[in-house]
């Protein structure tokens, strides 16, 4: 969701700065087809592991102590309800939260609606925010699960993110995972339309979410 790789210096002319821009995005597309191979979950040579419900998981080596106790600091109480034949990781992104100190949380409920060019949200140039994330796991312990984003201002691409979020048990209550603060860029140049996606892939190449959308860097919010 960030564009803080944006960053136009105020004493470059637009011209000059379109032509570094030019010259950059050409770079831009290596970086970005090694972005896209170097994902999360996306390495083709990778062959994950075999599967188990998490049920047979629990009943394994009841005899070891030790591990019957990292189990259960690992998985908490697990509902049976949750506790299904189900052997796939299930993650549900309930929303995306962008958080700015002395601002009304925005809070983006998915599903988005499909084919919509509305503008999801603003921020003010040079603000700092968060981005939370609320997400339920269902069914089997998701492993390695990780965030990556990737911003374009018209076909230029000028941030790419990428955060390990970790491993999580299924439960019924939602994770809440906040991410780090990041600075919005500044300057007339700044100002715009940005186009993101974001994805959400774990350890075994499962991609739970991919979204797309378009936010906005304002003068004031």
């Amino acid at each position: 969701m960030s564009a803080q790789g944006f960053d136009p210096a105020s004493d470059v002319s637009e011209g000059e700065l379109e032509g570094k821009l030019s010259m950059v995005s050409l770079n831009d597309n290596d970086v970005e087809e090694e972005h896209e191979d170097s994902s999360p979950g996306e390495d083709e040579e990778f062959v994950p592991g075999p599967l188990f419900p998490l049920r047979d998981q629990l009943e394994r080596d009841k005899e070891d102590d030790s591990l019957q106790r990292w189990k259960v600091k690992l998985l908490g109480c697990v509902d049976h309800e949750l506790n299904e034949d189900n052997v796939e990781p299930d993650v549900t992104v309930l929303s995306l939260g962008i958080m700015s100190k002395g601002r009304p949380e925005i809070t983006l409920q998915l599903p988005f609606e499909k084919n919509s060019n509305d503008v999801f949200f603003t921020l003010k140039e040079g603000s700092n925010y968060c981005l939370k994330v609320t997400f339920v796991v269902r069914h089997n312990i998701v492993s390695g699960l990780a965030y990556a984003n990737t911003v374009w201002k018209g076909r230029f691409q000028v941030d790419h993110t990428q955060v390990m979020l970790g491993t999580f048990s299924p439960r019924r209550e939602p994770y809440i995972h906040i991410m780090e603060e990041e600075t919005a860029p500044t300057g007339i140049l700044a100002r715009g339309i940005y186009t993101a996606k974001t994805k959400f892939v774990d350890d075994d190449g499962r991609c739970h979410l991919e979204v797309h959308y378009p936010f906005e860097i304002q003068k004031d919010w």
